[in-house]
């Protein structure tokens, strides 16, 4: 296994991008075990409206059920300096898609961003739904496209 880096990305970086970020690491951690540790793994927003915030509490209950805690992250705004730093920048939604690609014309950059969902379901250019504003079904389905997701793209690249 090569080291890599992967940088999951939503808007605020408290629902969604957490989770995935979580679910890799742990999906990482089963496969590889200390082998994952050569892995850099974060998540960000295209905004910086949860700055410094934890995961919302919602979408930490969801991971915790399976075993992931994410209490310990903090959001963060994306930079143009994780254009450098990662490997894979994987987009929750086409509108996370558009923010990240408008900072950048460089082309090696642009190849690194994907929906997280394209290798799942290649072609659809299916979303992760944001689950802010419904209930914890909402939660706990985004937690499994993610955990499916992230075995998904451990499979392509390893």
């Amino acid at each position: 296994m090569s080291p890599r880096s992967v940088l999951f990305v939503c808007l605020g970086n408290i629902c969604r991008s957490p989770v995935a970020e979580g679910v890799f690491r742990h999906a990482l951690q089963q496969r590889f075990g200390a082998a994952s540790a050569a892995w850099r793994v974060d998540s960000a927003g295209t905004s910086d409206y949860h700055a410094g915030q934890a995961p919302d509490p919602r979408s930490q209950a969801s991971a915790l059920r399976h075993g992931v805690d994410i209490s310990g992250q903090r959001s963060r705004a994306f930079s143009t300096a994780d254009f450098e730093e990662f490997d894979h920048i994987l987009v929750m939604d086409s509108s996370n898609h558009v923010n990240v690609c408008r900072l950048t014309d460089n082309p090696s950059h642009l190849a690194k961003v994907q929906l997280m969902l394209d290798v799942s379901f290649p072609g659809e250019n299916k979303p992760v739904p944001d689950p802010y504003y419904g209930g914890d079904h909402g939660f706990e389905h985004v937690y499994q496209l993610l955990a499916q997701a992230s075995e998904d793209w451990l499979e392509q690249w390893t």
